[in-house]
């Protein structure tokens, strides 16, 4: 961990003073490793929020460009980074926003093939990804690993987030909510849709959760998908359990 120094209190100042999270709370943060899948609508947001509150390490794979239709809802890339490898430039702008953190980049896609070594140092792995079948696989390996697992998807003015903890045997998982894989269209942002602040107010929350993970909040969205809309300003909570013939369950 870096040295508690002037500097390091500054940074933090406005985060150490909240009473849930104090000093203590600070030094769970800047110990914490957190693995991102995605850099797009969903990653980039997070991997922003999560590097200036100062996660010690973080870990982000995407093989994918940036691209023009990218600028609406990416907030980290601008246009001169078309073409552009995304994992590159947020490498370079999360240095610049906040040099104490580590960041670890992987431009390739996850599979089975990879994700054992990929993931095994991170305590919490983050989905931002755009299809279920990484989902599904992060959510299997997650649960392999006992790993703290934050799920986020988004399409038109939808947003949708889960929170698992699979050091807790009794936590359902991403499967006992969708027994069945869904399709991908719905995720499929060039063929629904999406709004730039739905993904970024998907994404904050996603970061929020992982936070109050860190610093052993108990008051985190677990067993529960928080359902909302940014169009309509509607937001719901809805708990589900554990599912005994489910991947978790066996």
């Amino acid at each position: 961990m870096k040295k508690l120094d002037k500097n390091y209190f500054d940074r933090y100042s406005r985060q150490i003073v909240l009473k849930n999270v104090g000093l203590s709370g600070q030094k769970k943060i800047s110990l914490s490793k957190v693995f991102i899948v995605g850099a797009g609508g969903l990653g980039s947001p997070i991997a922003d929020l999560l590097c200036r509150a100062g996660v010690g390490e973080i870990g982000i794979i995407d093989h994918d460009k940036v691209s023009l239709s990218n600028l609406n809802r990416q907030t980290l890339f601008n246009s001169r980074d078309i073409n552009k490898y995304k994992v590159q430039v947020l490498k370079q702008k999360l240095k610049k926003i906040n040099p104490l953190v580590k960041v670890n980049i992987f431009k390739k896609k996850i599979d089975e093939k990879n994700i054992n070594h990929l993931i095994s140092k991170y305590q919490i792995i983050v989905d931002a990804s755009d299809n279920f079948e990484t989902k599904f696989l992060l959510n299997k390996k997650s649960i392999q690993f006992k790993k703290k697992f934050v799920v986020g998807a988004i399409s038109r003015f939808d947003g949708h987030i889960f929170v698992f903890d699979f050091k807790n045997n009794k936590s359902a998982c991403l499967q006992c909510f969708y027994q069945e894989k869904p399709s991908d269209e719905i995720l499929n942002c060039d063929q629904e849709g999406i709004l730039g602040t739905s993904a970024s107010v998907v994404g904050s929350l996603q970061a929020n959760e992982i936070l109050k993970t860190v610093i052993g909040s108990k008051n985190i969205l677990e067993n529960s998908i928080l359902i909302l809309n940014t169009f309509n300003l509607k937001m719901r909570i809805v708990k589900f359990k554990k599912i005994k013939k489910c991947i978790c369950g066996l």
